[in-house]
């Protein structure tokens, strides 16, 4: 027989592909999608439960499905969850209680949560690369880092009181991908990109493709532990934005905030304050126990999945495409005029013959 696989976050795209490509995995019997509103798009075979992991009856959920794997795919950023207070309470609440449901279940051999390498923050006294058994460097974490590590801290616990239950936790890099709607992925389409003044970061990006790839691969495998998962190298934030062809605004932090402030209010995009650290020192994670402990590797790499996001965009104004295109019809442009000075040349040359 089968798995049978409880996804919570299923009204999300992400999680809505997630559970989809799962039930069509061959060891795996059925696949229930949990969330508090129905998802946009198709499930498929997957099972729609309407159900608030805030709240304790999604311990009847697991109960009666029998569920022998969780994956939780609902800890998310302000952003994404409708509000800092909106997000708390999922993150930090929902996890709670969906711990204490898994705590009951006397089915349940494997819990996998979908956490983030924002957990360890960003600051100007990071180290080059984030290994799994570090920490954040700057003390006092708010907002979606301070959720993460508190999410990280209860699924450490409930291991310790459920030792005969796998569980793995996956720390994903910003994932990044066509017609992907995150906070990053919206910053990257302004037109205009502020930035900070005097700062390039770092960053790690991985296809969403990738990232619904490496949680069915951990879902399916018998390999617990903590994980950092990114595609290979890391690209500077002037990279990108010189892939992209748009201009870069460069302006101090504190305008930064500023500005981030006025245009998550008009719901343009995320300019939290981890958001603003993160644009300021960026971050790097290693990723050798993803390929040598879990046994995944990323179809492409940190350029290459910024490469296929950058390339489903209308290009900038100062694009490659567009500054060779212009270059084109200038050079056509010139190309006309000499010919007709040419023609103009030898008319005069045969009329004084």
């Amino acid at each position: 027989m089968g798995r049978v696989v409880l996804v919570t976050g299923v009204a999300r795209d992400l999680g809505r592909r997630f559970a989809r490509q799962l039930a069509a995995a061959p060891d795996v019997d059925r696949v229930i999608g949990v969330d508090i509103s129905p998802p946009r798009g198709d499930l498929g075979a997957v099972s729609f439960a309407r159900a608030d992991i805030r709240n304790p009856i999604i311990a009847k959920v697991i109960m009666r499905e029998q569920v022998d794997t969780v994956v939780h795919m609902s800890v998310l950023p302000p952003a994404s969850a409708g509000g800092g207070t909106a997000a708390k309470e999922l993150n930090v609440i929902g996890t709670m209680q969906l711990l204490a449901a898994c705590q009951q279940s006397p089915d349940l051999e494997h819990f996998v949560l979908k956490s983030s390498t924002a957990v360890y923050g960003s600051s100007s006294r990071d180290p080059a690369m984030f290994s799994e058994d570090m920490d954040a460097r700057r003390a006092g974490a708010v907002g979606f880092v301070k959720d993460l590590n508190e999410v990280e801290s209860y699924v450490r616990g409930f291991a310790r009181r459920r030792p005969d239950v796998r569980v793995t936790t996956l720390r994903t890099a910003s994932a990044i991908g066509p017609g992907l709607g995150t906070p990053l992925a919206a910053y990257f389409r302004l037109p205009v990109i502020p930035t900070v003044l005097g700062f390039d970061p770092r960053m790690q990006f991985l296809n969403d493709t990738d990232l619904i790839d490496a949680i069915e691969h951990a879902t399916l495998s018998d390999v617990a532990g903590t994980f950092n998962v990114a595609g290979d190298g890391v690209m500077m934030l002037s990279q990108a934005i010189r892939r992209l062809g748009r201009p870069a605004l460069p302006m101090p932090g504190f305008a930064v905030a500023s500005v981030g402030s006025a245009m998550r209010q008009a719901r343009l995009v995320d300019f939290s304050r981890e958001q603003v650290a993160f644009l300021t020192y960026g971050r790097g994670v290693e990723t050798t126990r993803m390929r040598e402990v879990l046994g995944f590797h990323p179809t492409r790499t940190t350029e290459g999945a910024f490469g296929e996001f950058a390339a489903s965009l209308e290009p900038g104004v100062i694009s490659e495409r567009r500054v060779r295109a212009a270059e084109a019809t200038l050079l056509g442009a010139l190309g006309g005029a000499r010919d007709k000075a040419v023609q103009l040349t030898g008319s005069g040359v045969r009329e004084r013959g």
